[in-house]
């Protein structure tokens, strides 16, 4: 399958994946359909139950058969299909690490129940005692770092735990909103992903490429990737999105570059303090400067003022 390395393809990933004749990805992270009616442009979301987990159950073997042996699989799924891919996990002996919430604001409006505002995300291995964590990456300043200036505290932070409330669904008046796709991952999520879960150079797998965001910001931080969609639409939208990544200029002397800076970005939306509130206080950025060292972990000096810098752009 190395022709499918650093390149997003248009076609069925069962059939492209079924090809395979040895495991290839370090990472997989799957959002697949939710069977939920979303209108895409060329798949229609609205199976019968049982022909919607067999797929589910067909994809996700194949998605296993090419997951390296120290391999990592996310997957993102509702609320109305999140057992039954619990269950195809099991019987594929997939090894389950964390059932993570990911709760987001701008929740789906109902009339007559709760707004729905989250979706569930499986973090599996294929071997429970061989797999990649990096846990420098995802790691956050403690209440004891930003609060109180204990010294008892970790100076490379604490670990995040298993609801994330941080990151919003992509609206379409955010930013990084493509606007062709219907239901765009948030770009920071993906980045703590394929931080923890994978090393640069590593190849990072997306069955439903669908906006690109899995391929794009694996481009960023160093990745290998491979992307696959149904769509053509899609397949070739998503292949701007990494050419135009690629045509950026690149940072002058002491400019951090893109992968820095989508860094920092998570960073600062983990901690989820104001940029201004942290460039006023000597001790909010000094903790954010180390934490972001932290989580680099390339050998490089950062200093407190290149974050300022950076974080005022951030904050423009």
């Amino acid at each position: 399958m190395q022709k499918l390395i650093n390149k997003i393809v248009c076609g069925d990933c069962i059939e492209i994946l079924s090809k395979a004749r040895k495991p290839f990805a370090d990472l997989i992270f799957a959002d697949p359909p939710f069977n939920i009616g979303y209108q895409y442009d060329h798949y229609q979301d609205k199976l019968k139950k049982d022909k919607y987990i067999a797929w589910t159950k067909d994809w996700m073997m194949v998605c296993k058969n090419v997951l390296k042996p120290h391999g990592s699989f996310y997957i993102a799924i509702g609320d109305e299909y999140v057992a039954n891919v619990k269950v195809i996990a099991d019987e594929l002996k997939l090894i389950m690490r964390n059932w993570i919430i990911w709760h987001y604001t701008f929740g789906q409006q109902m009339r007559n129940k709760f707004a729905r505002s989250h979706t569930h995300i499986f973090y599996f291995v294929a071997d429970k005692k061989n797999f990649t964590f990096n846990d420098y990456a995802v790691r956050v300043p403690s209440d004891r770092q930003l609060i109180y200036n204990d010294r008892r505290a970790n100076s490379k932070g604490k670990m995040p735990d298993d609801v994330w409330n941080q990151y919003s669904r992509v609206c379409g008046t955010f930013k990084e909103r493509a606007g062709w796709h219907p239901c765009q991952m948030p770009e920071n999520l993906l980045a703590r992903i394929i931080a923890a879960s994978s090393s640069p150079g590593d190849v990072v797998l997306d069955p439903f490429n669908g906006s690109g965001t899995t391929t794009f910001v694996a481009c960023q931080l160093g990745r290998k990737y491979v992307g696959i969609d149904i769509s053509g639409n899609y397949v070739e939208n998503a292949r701007k999105r990494i050419s135009q990544l690629k045509q950026r200029k690149k940072p002058s002397k002491g400019a951090f570059g893109d992968g820095e800076m989508l860094e920092l970005k998570r960073l600062y939306v983990d901690i989820g303090i104001d940029a201004r509130r942290i460039l006023d206080s000597r001790t909010l950025l000094g903790v954010f400067a180390r934490q972001f060292a932290v989580r680099m972990n390339n050998g490089k000096s950062y200093s407190e003022e290149s974050i300022a810098t950076a974080l005022m752009d951030l904050a423009n």
